[in-house]
């Protein structure tokens, strides 16, 4: 179960350099698309940073 959180911790900041890249890709053609893949991407950030910060504080109660 802790292997499956830690990898979906992960996920989160490969969603979010996805949408970065989506987002630069599209800034010349649809600059709105572009700022709400940025948004989108600093939440993907934000919830990697949620995930780890909860998955040690369970950890540490744990022990």
């Amino acid at each position: 179960m802790n292997t499956l959180q830690k990898v979906i911790q992960y996920i989160y900041l490969f969603i979010a350099v996805f949408f970065i890249y989506e987002s630069v890709r599209w800034w010349n053609e649809d600059n709105g698309k572009a700022i709400m893949l940025l948004v989108f991407a600093a939440l993907a950030v934000g919830m990697y940073f949620f995930k780890k910060h909860f998955r040690n504080k369970m950890m540490n109660k744990n022990r």
